[in-house]
């Protein structure tokens, strides 16, 4: 196999006419690549993915072949997939505010240009999902919000409009039965690419801990930091350090932030898929 590209957290390799999609323990917080990893989080990944996937085939095709038609090396973290022209927007939606929406919301009442009711504060609920996209930066760069006019400029109305549609459609499915197992979905982020027969397939991954924040229903309560599953307690511990992600090298991570994200990351596989997490 040939490596072709190297993300932030996946590496993705060409295999005859498939490509082979690896996922890597590696860590990204502010679109900037840490230096430890947290061992064990690369299958976790693939496992919630693989079963969002099943989840979510109704409403979209995906771009998974075979879990199992990979190399013996990164066999559980890898899964051999369609080749896609990959759609050049990170398809992004809000169900609540926070984080950088919460930031832009305070300076101007907007997020991606979209106006949202007075008096929201972190973690409220927003009155619908909005969908806020963003570009797609390399590896050291960071995305950067854009409208949705922009993002037909850049791909096309039509393209521009069923990325939208389907990003919502899947983030309503996806809250909806998170929901039922004592998880929020705050935002989400998805991928999209379209295949040799004109097909647009969800790809990459889908409703992941790194990809998406997920709360404790049960402790969820606006203007307060949400207790979570997810990757924002890395970031949260980064920002502790006085780190900037325009700082010239990133911080290690502590034995202790590993083993507490990874178990972040199991808690919520096993209770959105019902099943005990085995490496």
């Amino acid at each position: 196999m040939e490596l072709i590209h190297q993300g932030k957290v996946r590496d993705v390799y060409a295999d005859g006419g498939d490509l082979v999609l690896v996922a890597s323990d590696r860590v990204s917080v502010y679109d900037v690549v840490l230096p430890t990893p947290v061992p064990g989080k690369g299958a976790l990944l693939t496992a919630l993915s693989l079963w969002w996937f099943e989840q979510l085939a109704d409403i979209v095709p995906n771009h998974v072949i075979s879990a199992e038609d990979v190399p013996a090396e990164f066999a559980g973290r890898a899964v051999r997939v369609k080749r896609l022209e990959m759609v050049k927007v990170e398809a992004v939606v809000r169900g609540y505010l926070t984080g950088s929406g919460l930031a832009e919301y305070d300076k101007s009442g907007t997020v991606c240009g979209i106006a949202l009711p007075e008096g929201l504060v972190d973690g409220s609920r927003l009155p619908a999902p909005i969908y806020t996209p963003t570009t797609k930066g390399n590896v050291g760069d960071h995305d950067l919000p854009m409208t949705y006019e922009e993002t037909a400029e850049l791909v096309g109305a039509d393209l521009a409009a069923r990325v939208r549609d389907l990003t919502l459609e899947v983030y309503r499915r996806g809250a909806e039965i998170a929901l039922a197992k004592g998880i929020i979905i705050a935002d989400t982020k998805l991928e999209f690419g379209i295949d040799a027969d004109g097909t647009l397939r969800l790809a990459d991954e889908v409703l992941t801990s790194d990809s998406s924040r997920f709360w404790d229903a049960a402790a969820w309560k606006p203007g307060q930091t949400q207790p979570s599953f997810d990757k924002q307690y890395v970031r949260d511990w980064a920002k502790s350090t006085g780190w900037t992600p325009d700082d010239a090298e990133a911080p290690e991570l502590p034995q202790a932030v590993i083993d507490a994200t990874l178990a972040r990351y199991i808690e919520a596989y096993e209770l959105l898929t019902g099943r005990r997490w085995q490496q």
